[in-house]
């Protein structure tokens, strides 16, 4: 694979190599020459967990009986039986243990013998626990479903490895419908060194940094895609038409693809026997004098042939001639017929042309393929689905998917069906369970013989053991489909008696037009109720859950539960300013008062008081916040900006996984005051060697403000915040907006946790919003007859109007408009309370000339006391009166 996923690494180092394994639906699949003409809907797709908790799942393969065997790289083998829904493991084999030379290796790949079901011979690529290091292919018999027999191993095929780390092992399996077993294989290359680019340093005693010698060579089985026939002894005979003949000099003949650097999931098509990977690419995020920027791949090969890394990339992107002991740019390969000539290269000098990428991708969005969107990158492919009416089962994929190619990307969470023409070439592609897919980082994906989608689910984190990791089943549901309860209420807690208002109105049947059963279980031994709108009253102090469910006439049914706590409140925390409550002004401090009422609490306890202030840049709050209620304290913003990236994939808050816990991070930078611009760029641009050799992505997708705010979130971990970390009231200098961010808006956030009265504690929370004196024109709360875009007002008429709500004008006395107007002069009036309410502002202006010609012009503006509603009327007498003006922004001021 490679090192991403990292803040990140971006790919799991290599070792998470392991293919598709699909079931086999005999050498003839029949496909219904029907087509079915609408897409179905993601909401009739369900994931079923079979088992959980895993440890870095690798591959699975699915038998006939649906009977799932995977295994996890540390070398455990394991069945999930469909009978009982159980998992057992089966075998845990002794692989090479993680170390810093070999890191990435163990147990990665397994299929099982197209005969399987008579000869019950099952297939591993993993690395044996004994030096020198190699990977190994290797037949094992099972005797019965669960049981291995590890006497029966028979080793087919020996791949030597120099260990170093991230080794790009590859390691997936699969057959065609011949018999013909398909193996690939990883560059097996240190990718560091190249700051991203092409790994071709010639330097002696650097040999692991020169993918030359492996997937640039035609006689290395690294960096390839193998293609061997298994015999019944053990043995392997290699078939007629991989990409060199027998007894080609300089060459190995079980190589059916080169030039790959970590195939990291690799697919067959049983029905046409074309060979489909993911390709996962090197990590540079920006085209510069080494060479274009890195792409992740989807390849296909239907025929043997030479896929051009180390040399090009992506849709045959060349790289240059580098020597990395003087640093000089050479010319650049040629596409064409490439040539070897490092000194470790045993093989041909001139390659056989180079194969374009089908599908290629970077970290920012791709031009070509904008819907992959942007960030770290992990792709993997296969398998393809072919409908077989004879077959089929009522869960199993529908026709919709006939001859669909199934492509993941284990950093990106998504599912792609692509679809592809009569010549099998790229013809389209869609997002498959995109709105409910809860995908958890898919590392392999297989389809058993009814047509039921497989699927392993690396976790959260690379390099863990993570709780998220899992097996699930994909299973289609074409007909009734279950209700889906929501309970609805309020009265969540009080103190007795509490009466609580139940709704059942947020809940919904997939199938409309159905009478639905309601049964509500209060939890406190009263009788249950058949209303959809029940009133219960809770007698006694407690904790209870409240659970309903909703039945449909075919007996389908689903609940949902909610806790409801008698004998507490909600703790009521006030955040207050004797200042202005809406707007920040310049170089002029925030006094503040926090205050806590709780009907249970004796007495306050200081430290259960949090107190924070953060400041949120306008390109997340699009300055909205300051005029909405809020009930929950916001995060910190580049802990958001952090959970919404790849961020968490390689890095941890408080663990070392890949990369560097983030309180290691901060340690380390808290007093340097160059780190936040050297570590925002160093997000943007990736790099490495600070941590160790792994290498953290570039993510040339984010803008430099964001991965700021990024750093700054991260270094106010070095060391942990106590309770009340500031006090109940005070003064607080707002220095941050000072810089290009000055237009965001500030959080003085508040909670309060008491001590439980009689029920279990719970929380309370107060903010204070103030936004910037600045206020786009196209953030108002509500427009009327005006035209809102997403950068201005227009379309501007005779009685038009828009509104700012729950604005404060203490100490505000001018506003400023920045306005155009073609040819209309006009009058823009602010009333409060309504479009009749007293004016309190009036401007008169003159047109502009021109709608791209702006202008500012100030006016007085008179503070009517308190919050008010402010309505913005324009009013024109004579006609013309209608487009008047184009508003891009205003500002209040002192």
């Amino acid at each position: 694979m490679s090192e991403q996923a990292k803040l990140c690494i971006r790919k799991l180092p290599a070792l998470l190599i392991v293919g598709l394994t699909v079931i086999s639906q005999g050498c003839n699949t029949h496909t219904s020459k029907s087509k079915a003409t609408k897409a179905p809907e993601d909401n009739r797709f369900t994931k079923t967990i079979l088992s959980n908790d895993l440890n870095e799942p690798m591959e699975l393969a699915v038998a006939g009986n649906g009977s799932v065997y995977f295994i996890e790289r540390s070398g455990k083998l394991y069945h999930y039986d469909p009978g009982t829904q159980a998992t057992k493991v089966v075998y845990t084999f002794p692989v090479l243990p993680d170390t810093k030379e070999g890191f990435g290796n163990g147990l990665l790949g397994v299929t099982l013998d197209p005969g399987f079901e008579k000869n019950h011979y099952i297939y591993f690529y993993y690395t044996p626990n004994k030096l020198p290091a190699a990977q190994q292919v290797s037949r094992f018999t099972l005797e019965g479903k669960d049981s291995l027999i590890a006497a029966s191993e028979k080793v087919l095929l020996t791949i030597p490895l120099e260990l170093e780390v991230s080794a790009h092992t590859g390691g997936s399996l699969d057959w065609d419908r011949e018999g013909n077993l398909f193996i690939s294989t990883g560059d097996n290359t240190v990718p560091f060194a190249s700051n991203g680019y092409a790994p071709i340093d010639q330097i002696p005693g650097r040999i692991t940094f020169d993918a030359e010698r492996s997937a640039g060579n035609t006689n290395d089985l690294r960096g390839k895609i193998l293609r061997i026939h298994p015999e019944p002894d053990g043995s392997y005979t290699v078939p007629a038409g991989n990409l060199f003949a027998k007894g080609t000099a300089g060459t190995r003949p079980e190589i059916y693809t080169m030039g790959c650097r970590n195939p990291y999931r690799m697919s067959v098509d049983t029905a046409t026997g074309i060979v489909y990977w993911g390709e996962v690419g090197p990590d540079a995020g920006q085209d510069g004098d080494q060479g274009p920027r890195g792409y992740d791949e989807i390849n296909q090969a239907q025929k043997p042939g030479n896929y051009g890394w180390p040399f090009v990339v992506g849709d045959n992107k060349v790289y240059p001639h580098y020597d990395f002991a003087t640093k000089k740019i050479g010319e650049p390969f040629k596409a064409d017929a490439p040539e070897n000539n490092s000194p470790a290269n045993t093989g041909l000098k001139v390659l056989p042309p180079a194969q374009k990428a089908m599908i290629w991708y970077p970290y920012d969005s791709s031009a070509v393929f904008p819907q992959l969107g942007n960030g770290g990158r992990c792709a993997m492919a296969g398998p393809v689905f072919h409908y077989n009416e004879a077959t089929a089962t009522p869960t199993g994929l529908p026709q919709w998917y006939d001859n669909a190619l199934f492509i993941y990307d284990w950093m990106r969470n998504w599912v792609y069906a692509v679809r592809l023409d009569e010549q099998h070439n790229f013809k389209s592609m869609e997002p498959f369970m995109k709105t409910n897919g809860d995908f958890r980082r898919p590392v392999d994906m297989a389809i058993g013989k009814g047509g039921d989608l497989y699927v392993l689910e690396y976790g959260s984190v690379y390099g863990i053991d993570n709780d998220d990791a899992r097996l699930v089943r994909i299973s289609y549901n074409g007909g009734n489909r279950a209700p889906v309860a929501a309970i609805t209420t309020v009265d969540t807690a009080g103190t007795a008696p509490l009466k609580v208002n139940f709704s059942s109105k947020n809940s919904y049947d997939f199938d409309e037009g159905q009478a639905l059963t309601y049964e509500w279980q209060f939890g406190d031994e009263t009788a249950a109720s058949t209303e959809a709108n029940p009133v219960h009253t809770y007698a006694k102090n407690g904790v209870y859950k409240a659970t309903l469910k909703i039945t449909d006439p075919e007996g389908a049914s689903s609940q949902h539960s909610l806790t409801i706590r008698v004998g507490n409140t909600v703790p009521v925390v006030t955040v207050s300013t004797t200042g202005n409550s809406t707007f920040y002004f310049d170089n002029t401090p925030l006094p503040y008062t926090v205050t806590v009422a709780d009907q249970e609490d004796p007495s306050i306890s200081i430290e259960r008081l949090m107190i924070g202030l953060h400041y949120i840049p306008r390109s997340k709050t699009k300055a909205t916040l300051g005029h909405q209620l809020i009930t929950t304290v916001p995060a910190h913003p580049g802990k958001v900006l952090m959970e919404s990236s790849d961020c968490k994939a390689c890095h941890q808050i408080d663990k070392t996984s890949v990369g560097p816990a983030f309180t290691q991070v901060a340690k380390r930078y808290e007093k340097d005051p160059k780190a936040p611009a050297y570590l925002a760029a160093k997000i943007i641009k990736g790099g490495g060697g600070v941590w160790g050799e792994h290498s953290m992505a570039a993510h040339p997708q984010l803008s430099t403000d964001d991965a700021s705010q990024i750093v700054r979130y991260i270094l106010t971990l070095a060391a942990p915040q106590a309770g009340g970390s500031l006090p109940a009231s005070g003064s607080i200098a707002l220095k941050d907006h000072l810089g290009k961010e000055k237009y965001g808006s500030y959080a003085l956030a508040a909670t309060y946790t008491d001590g439980g009265g009689n029920a279990t504690p719970l929380t309370g929370n107060g903010l204070l919003l103030l936004r910037s004196l600045r206020v786009q024109g196209e953030d108002a709360d509500s427009v009327h007859n005006i035209d809102r875009s997403a950068q201005l007002l227009g379309a501007i008429h005779n009685k038009s109007f828009f509104i700012f709500r729950n604005i404060d004008l203490k100490g505000i006395h001018k506003v400023t408009y920045y306005y155009s107007s073609l040819n209309r002069d006009a009058t823009l009036e602010i009333h409060t309370g309504s479009v009749d309410g007293p004016v309190i502002s009036r401007l008169d202006y003159k047109a502009t000339g021109d709608w791209e010609k702006f202008k500012e012009i100030t006016v007085p503006v008179k503070d009517p006391g308190g919050k008010n509603d402010l309505y913005f009327v324009f009013s024109k007498a004579q006609q013309p009166d209608q487009h008047l003006f184009t508003l891009d922004w205003m500002e209040f001021k002192p």
